[in-house]
């Protein structure tokens, strides 16, 4: 009996079990054994991955860099590796929004003012805007911070927190808002953020976002099998291409850990996992 690769997935849309279907039934087709098991939420899952109740796990980048931590604690950061992950995934930026009438021209002129963010664990829209304006100067203490709290757990793997911090901006209920640069587009065209009225007031540097992370002693073989064929996969052909335009990619690239590090500053300056990878956010419920 074939050995069988099982991966972690966070549950954070319904549409994950149509994804994972889908790519499971191509991986058999293609001679990989593969299941997956579904958690609510990325701590549950890391913690999952040191347990060895999975080989790989879908994580967000928050999620990768807990697990980089606790594999640096134990001793086998040469097992846990980001192997692959979507062309969408890399060189990301978010965007700090601010009505066009605020009179707001640069960043220092945020001070005191009120912030819209995502939930405390999004990486895009809290986490790294955060951390960057802690970089250009600000003192972020002196800001008024609107957490926009939704799916906990999920590390931002939704719009919910960014479309109402978005929504705050346009009522004037916040002065500013930080939301992914593909998200402010979005809004742009759904209406969210009226055409004119919002600008954009400053740019973060680019980061990388989710990966494929393996698990302390995950099997050789069966990795490498699911990177070929990850890596494999063809837009043109009709079997996967509804599968990699629900998981939101044309491509799948080799793993890369280069756009990680304003994301890890913004984990070590705000407290949020300690150097071993333990949860330490104040008021994080998951």
């Amino acid at each position: 009996m074939s050995e069988k690769l099982t991966m972690g997935a966070v549950a954070y849309a319904s549409k994950v079990v149509t994804i994972w279907e889908g790519f499971k039934g191509y991986f058999a087709a293609n001679g990989l054994d593969f299941d997956y098991v579904l958690y609510s939420n990325y701590e549950r899952q890391v913690e999952a991955q040191f347990a060895g109740e999975v080989q790989v796990a879908w994580n967000s980048p928050l999620a990768w860099l807990r697990a980089e931590r606790m594999a640096a604690a134990r001793g086998v950061s040469d097992q846990v590796k980001a192997i692959a992950m979507r062309d969408t995934d890399q060189d990301l930026t978010s965007v700090i929004l601010v009505r066009a009438d605020s009179g707001i021209c640069s960043v220092a002129d945020l001070a005191g003012k009120r912030i819209g963010v995502g939930a405390i664990d999004s990486p895009q829209a809290t986490l790294i805007p955060l951390q960057w304006l802690r970089e250009q100067g600000v003192d972020t203490a002196s800001l008024q911070i609107v957490r926009n709290e939704v799916l906990a757990g999920k590390h931002g793997d939704h719009i919910g927190g960014e479309r109402d911090a978005a929504r705050a901006l346009a009522a004037g209920e916040v002065d500013a808002a930080c939301i992914i640069d593909g998200n402010h587009l979005l809004f742009t065209k759904e209406g969210t953020l009226p055409p004119g009225r919002v600008e954009v007031l400053a740019r973060t540097a680019p980061y990388d976002h989710c990966n494929f992370t393996t698990s302390p002693g995950a099997p050789a073989a069966l990795i490498d099998r699911f990177v070929t064929l990850l890596l494999g996969m063809s837009y043109d052909d009709p079997q996967v291409r509804p599968l990699l335009d629900l998981e939101g990619l044309r491509a799948w690239r080799p793993g890369r850990v280069s756009g990680y590090p304003l994301l890890d500053r913004a984990v070590t300056a705000s407290g949020f996992y300690d150097a071993a990878g333990a949860v330490k956010a104040d008021g994080y419920r998951y």
